[in-house]
């Protein structure tokens, strides 16, 4: 066990934690395979997957009905419910479930555009995964908003004189990402939420990358709203909806006459993922479960987790960065590792298309991504929109070893 900074609380050593993820046996041509793959989706540990086998075998029925699995149904999803209400410091009532980040932006947007018309403003970034602007952008064909957005920085930063120019008294609402899935970049949710409430306005967050990297604390970044997907932190394929209860109670989502109108329910169209949800509380346990103290409550827990974790991301990310910037021909983007950032790197090789630099990283049994991310207009502002950006991603699975590795066989590729 590694110490954290209270003597009396103790988190699970790099080696522990990776015996509790099953994929990391896998080999690929006799080489150990290194998942450099998280920001697209991490691995995922026993207690998930055992969690979620239980409810379905033992327990699986559905919701609001008199016999003992659909009660065992309800008392799951829950408890499921205050897991996440606890990872993101909110209440189990502000806390909605739905497909996935995207789905339930699209579900949201829709819904606060039926209160906006010709005049109102919706504030995006260039920084942004297109997740968090396609659903805004219709908004402006189906109900005449505008949409402006704020520009990024040479250093893949958000411009904050734009911002503070392009917010005013029209901006209905700002949807900006905590951190960005292909350059690592952290923003200042706090800073922007400030902005656009003294303006009158909503902030939506996008925390999918950011949630997996930093313990999201709702309260402080004053967001109303936060949407995040488990599937990027160790758990199912779910995504998760926190939003200010007084503002899920009156949002005009379509919802059938007989379902619930109370919130959070009124937002989970039709009968959900019950395994998933299941799942993504367990995700949550996981994180959890890392620290070991007396009486830590859930939350106390999770804080001592993220704060180690963080630290070891930070070796990790600044011995990747470093290794990568040191290779002639390769590319680094985003912040450096003394910026406010995750554990994220993205690069490209001279004279080298993403696709063969992938390809040939599989071939010594480092799977990492390619492409744009969706993150789309980030990596055509950096000149490589027809062919992307190799991406590196370190988990709480990751080790020194395998960043050495990924580092000398990109050297070789330059080379």
């Amino acid at each position: 066990m590694t110490r954290t900074s209270t003597t009396s609380i103790s988190v699970a050593s790099v080696e522990a934690i990776r015996a509790r993820f099953p994929a990391l046996t896998r080999r690929y041509e006799e080489l150990p395979v290194a998942y450099f793959d998280g920001p697209g989706g991490t691995q995922v540990p026993d207690l998930v997957v055992d969690r979620m086998t239980d409810y379905l075998l033992h327990h699986n029925a559905n919701t609001h009905w008199h016999f003992p699995t659909s009660l065992e149904t309800d008392a799951a999803l829950d408890g499921a419910r205050r897991a996440l209400a606890d990872f993101l410091n909110a209440s189990p009532k502000e806390i909605a479930f739905g497909n996935n980040m995207t789905t339930i932006t699209f579900h949201v947007a829709r819904a606060l555009g039926r209160e906006w018309g010709s005049g109102d403003e919706i504030v995006v970034t260039e920084l942004d995964h297109h997740a968090n602007i396609a659903p805004w952008r219709a908004l402006a064909r189906e109900r005449g908003v505008s949409v402006r957005t704020v520009k990024m920085r040479a250093e893949g930063q958000v411009d904050w004189e734009d911002f503070e120019r392009v917010v005013g008294p029209k901006t209905r609402l700002v949807a900006m990402g905590a951190a960005s899935n292909a350059l690592g970049t952290v923003s200042d949710v706090a800073r922007a939420a400030a902005l656009v409430h003294a303006q009158g306005g909503l902030m939506f967050v996008d925390a999918v990358h950011y949630a997996p990297h930093a313990l999201v604390d709702v309260r402080a970044l004053g967001c109303d709203l936060l949407a995040c997907s488990a599937y990027k932190f160790y758990g199912p394929h779910v995504g998760v909806l926190y939003g200010a209860e007084s503002l899920l109670a009156r949002l005009d989502v379509p919802k059938l006459d007989p379902a619930p109108d109370t919130a959070p329910e009124r937002l989970e169209t039709g009968t959900q993922n019950h395994e998933g949800i299941v799942g993504a509380g367990a995700a949550v346990d996981f994180f959890a479960s890392l620290a070991e103290g007396d009486g830590l409550t859930r939350r106390a827990a999770l804080e001592a987790s993220f704060a180690e974790l963080h630290a070891r991301g930070q070796a990790l990310v600044t011995a990747l960065y470093d290794g990568l910037r040191a290779i002639s021909g390769v590319t680094v983007y985003g912040p450096a590792p003394d910026r406010p950032r995750t554990p994220t790197v993205s690069f490209v090789v001279k004279d080298r298309s993403s696709d063969e630099v992938a390809r040939e990283l599989v071939s010594r049994g480092l799977f990492l991504s390619n492409g744009d991310f969706y993150a789309t207009t980030v990596v055509d502002r950096l000149g490589h929109a027809a062919d992307g950006l190799v991406r590196a991603g370190c988990a709480c699975y990751t080790t020194g070893e395998e960043v050495e590795r990924l580092v000398q066989a990109v050297s070789v590729i330059a080379g």
